[in-house]
């Protein structure tokens, strides 16, 4: 079931010296989540932000919280963020040792009152994980390697977008697809066609006019 166009800016690529500036924009804009990536080290070769954090953008923005936890413990750090006010926790599937357990790590932030992503790394097939689809409300396709912004979209990432839009669609199932990695007005659009109805933007967000750069991914829908 194809929805209606989400952007999700990233606050990775925050300008860090003009926080509350840029977040003061974000709210006047029709952005409706915030993208926080989770990074511990050892996942990623990369460290970002813990849950303290994440409580403060919650009191600073009145947007979705998108968490997506590049972490090796998923099971571990799942009901962390969420206690910290994730709305939504997406976690990797390359984390888990299994699609049975990535099913229950689902279920388990279902219980704990957020919604579920799975993600994969760009080399990871997704043919297993279809028929468990269900048991998700979002499927972030990394169309970079994850740890760190400012990375080339990878256009080859759109064969999995287009996999789970045929599949969402064949079975009318309620789950986003969400695309994350070198995302600009151009590839934007590349991935709306493919089927993506969720866009995480970081650097093209923060780095110009936040209005402006969401009004131009939104205008794209």
């Amino acid at each position: 079931m194809k929805q209606k166009l989400v952007i999700a800016p990233s606050v990775l690529s925050l300008d860090y010296a003009r926080v509350s500036e840029q977040l003061a924009d974000l709210n006047k804009t029709r952005a409706e989540w915030m993208h926080f990536d989770v990074m511990d080290g050892h996942f990623v070769p990369n460290l970002t932000f813990g849950p303290d954090i994440l409580k403060g953008f919650k009191k600073a923005v009145d947007m979705v919280m998108d968490v997506h936890i590049m972490v090796s413990d998923p099971k571990f750090y799942a009901p962390i963020f969420i206690k910290a006010g994730a709305d939504i926790v997406t976690f990797h599937y390359e984390a888990v040792a299994s699609i049975k357990e990535c099913v229950a790590l689902c279920r388990t932030i279902h219980s704990l009152g957020a919604k579920a992503g799975v993600s994969v790394r760009p080399k990871t097939p997704i043919d297993e994980i279809l028929p468990y689809l269900h048991e998700m409300d979002v499927f972030l396709i990394m169309s970079v390697e994850p740890g760190f912004g400012g990375q080339s979209f990878m256009e080859d990432q759109l064969d999995k977008v287009r996999k789970l839009r045929s599949y969402i669609d064949a079975h009318e199932l309620n789950v986003r697809i969400e695309i994350d990695g070198g995302i600009n007005a151009k590839t934007a659009k590349q991935a709306i066609e493919a089927g993506c109805d969720t866009l995480v933007a970081g650097s093209y967000v923060f780095k110009q006019d936040v209005h402006e750069a969401v009004e131009s991914l939104l205008c794209l829908a």
